[in-house]
């Protein structure tokens, strides 16, 4: 009997209505989406369009003079109407805004020029630099900028270029010192270090690797700049501080229009309309560029937990399966055949089902890794089994050499280990290294080969695959590393996942975003898994079967529900007790007393005598065995029928919360 795969939603969302993952949106993309990012990008395009164009869509010069249509509303032939010297409002307004729009871009390129060097810079260099370049961001921040603007006019003139250029060389401190926050976070991702460890130059570093991670910071601040900018010139040619009529300036219009207010009202609608419109399309195109950039650092995290809460319980394949990979009685030693050989995990028996996860719990120096590097033929040169069999459908992997466990690697089993900085081979973009594993394993076209990695960095819940298909693992984070390292073990439609505690080395929100995509991906493909994981919460959540690993062997194994309910192995009851999830009051977290014994110190019965409160000299007498407690359940302990006839009830959903 076989169990079906869960199929997908068709139309694009997930089972909490979520955004389809594996399609997630680029900033861009989640700006052109937005409404008022529509409308403001539409609106501010249309003006530049328009005011470039402005011989183009008027007939007369801004200066042309008719008296007999004085100070008149909207008509055929003027369709802003006419100010008090006959001009067309819409004429003025469309070369004005060359002027306007150009002391915006003056402002804002000096900005740019300063504070981008200036705040990447610093926030990599760090030391002395930093400290130099924010001191003196602070000193001019200090200097009121209002006062240098009149002093900057009186001095050239009303000139509104060097005006303007003097506002943005006083706004770029404030800005550098946002830039400057950005590339700090930037400045501690690994593949920085990665990047000044392989002989990059800090030149290349801060410019090629760093300044893109704050592109999105920069553009914000752009934004916001560029309206309050706006603002400012506007009011300085309200005041006549700039150039001098009859030359048009939409602040001037204001002014005129000021004037006229009593006897044309109209006149001051169209000029302080196009002001106000402008300068609010510049914010909000900046805050919905802000949006976007949370969305995209966020959202995934948070849609992760939506579907995590939403999400059913792991697929339990029928009792009468067949497995899928099955080890029996395996023992693997190092330094096999010589005096000096040392048993690392020994009696390992355990079968996967088709669809299933497995979860493999246990401290550190449990022998979790060894044992699933001898499930994917990976053990270290030295290391060998000894005894037991593997079979992976109906093969025998064990008793084979390197080429029996070569037919069944990508396509049958795959593995995701917990460095994946180590599974990316640097010399090679990272596009490149999945474009050569599709080719290897499909035998395909180049072409083909390179539109399949790109969807399979899509699947994986890249955001811009294109682009990420051009970097070198270094210039990468850990947790796209990560997502790449698993879309390579996708490359061959595994039908056994083993995942060797792949999020180790990842912060806590791309932990979670990790194995929520391993969880997805399981259930699309009806892939099987093997989690090793120290995180009991995620066991729980994830797997539908644990097995509980100690010094070598496995303590206990059962169905995920039953385990975290009545735990039989002292072992296990002690690693739930030292879980802060299942914990139920405030205080001092429960430990295990003691480490994990070397495999040359295990004793000759049960190999957590020494930490068990509950020890008995018969625990220590022999070696204890394996053996079934009820129909799913196993343990080795000689108190196991006690043990879980009064263990305490712990939920399974308390542990995962």
């Amino acid at each position: 009997m076989s169990v079906a795969a869960p199929t997908a939603p068709q139309d694009g969302t997930d089972s909490a209505g979520g955004s389809v993952a594996g399609r997630p949106k680029s900033i861009t993309r989640t700006v052109l989406t937005s409404k008022r990012g529509v409308l403001s990008l539409a609106f501010l395009v249309l003006i530049f369009l328009a005011c470039v164009l402005a011989g183009l869509i008027t007939s007369g010069g801004p200066d042309a003079q008719s008296f007999l249509v004085v100070n008149k509303g909207p008509s055929l032939n003027h369709l802003l109407g006419t100010d008090e010297l006959g001009r067309d409002l819409l004429t003025r307004i469309l070369y004005g805004g060359r002027a306007s729009l150009i002391g915006v871009a003056e402002a804002v390129g000096a900005l740019l020029i300063i504070s981008v060097p200036l705040g990447v810079t610093a926030g990599y260099l760090g030391g002395r630099t930093d400290k130099v370049i924010t001191r003196v961001a602070d000193l001019i921040m200090s200097i009121p900028v209002i006062i240098i603007l009149l002093a900057v006019l009186a001095i050239f003139g009303h000139s509104m270029t060097t005006a303007m250029i003097a506002f943005g060389v006083l706004g770029s401190a404030g800005v550098t010192r946002v830039i400057r926050s950005a590339a700090l976070a930037a400045r501690s991702e690994a593949y920085i270090d990665a990047a000044r460890v392989i002989g990059v130059s800090q030149r290349d570093i801060i410019f090629r690797h760093m300044l893109p991670q704050c592109r999105g910071v920069i553009v914000v601040q752009t934004a916001l700049f560029a309206a309050i900018a706006l603002g400012v010139q506007t009011g300085l040619t309200y005041l006549s501080l700039g150039p001098a009529p009859p030359a048009p300036t939409w602040g001037g219009m204001v002014a005129d229009a000021v004037s006229q207010f009593y006897v044309a009202p109209w006149e001051l609608v169209p000029s302080g309309a196009v002001i106000a419109l402008t300068v609010i399309a510049f914010g909000v195109l900046g805050d919905v560029v802000r949006d976007a950039i949370a969305e995209t650092h966020s959202g995934g995290a948070a849609v992760a937990r939506r579907r995590r809460r939403h999400q059913p319980p792991p697929v339990v394949p029928a009792a009468d399966t067949e497995p899928l990979l099955t080890a029996t009685d395996l023992n693997v030693s190092v330094a096999a055949g010589t005096r000096e050989e040392t048993t690392l995990i020994q009696g390992i028996a355990l079968s996967v089902l088709p669809g299933e996860s497995l979860g493999i719990v246990g401290e550190s120096g449990s022998g979790k890794t060894i044992a699933m590097k001898a499930l994917a033929g990976l053990l270290p040169r030295g290391t060998a089994i000894t005894n037991g069999s593997i079979r992976f459908q109906a093969a025998e992997l064990s008793s084979g050499d390197e080429s029996v466990y070569r037919k069944f690697r990508g396509r049958g089993i795959a593995i995701v280990t917990q460095e994946p900085m180590r599974a990316l081979d640097p010399s090679y973009r990272v596009g490149k290294l999945l474009t050569d594993l599709v080719h290897s394993i499909d035998r395909c076209g180049r072409r083909e080969a390179r539109a399949r990695a790109i969807e399979l960095l899509r699947r994986v819940q890249i955001l811009d695959p294109e682009d990420v298909a051009q970097r070198y693992p270094h210039e990468i984070s850990g947790g796209m590393a990560q997502r790449v390292a698993v879309a390579m073990a996708l490359a061959g439609r595994p039908q056994l996942l083993i995942a060797d505690e792949p999020t180790t080395a990842l912060d806590v929100t791309v932990q979670a975003e990790i194995l929520d995509l391993l969880r997805q991906l399981q259930r699309e493909t009806g892939m099987a898994l093997i989690l090793v994981s120290h995180d009991l919460g995620v066991v729980a959540e994830i797997c539908s079967r644990v097995c509980v690993m100690y010094a070598g062997e496995i303590v206990e194994m059962a169905p995920s529900a039953d385990l975290f309910a009545k735990p039989m192995h002292p072992y296990t009851r002690a690693l739930i007790s030292a879980s802060p999830r299942s914990r139920e009051e405030r205080g001092p977290l429960s430990t295990i007393p003691g480490t994990v014994p070397a495999p040359r110190d295990w004793p000759v019965g049960c190999h957590f005598a020494g930490r068990c409160e509950f020890t008995t000299p018969a625990c220590t007498a022999a070696a204890v065995e394996l053996r079934s407690v009820s129909p799913t359940d196993m343990a080795r302990c000689v108190r196991s029928e006690e043990l879980f006839a009064a263990s305490r009830s712990v939920p399974t959903n308390e542990v995962a919360s």
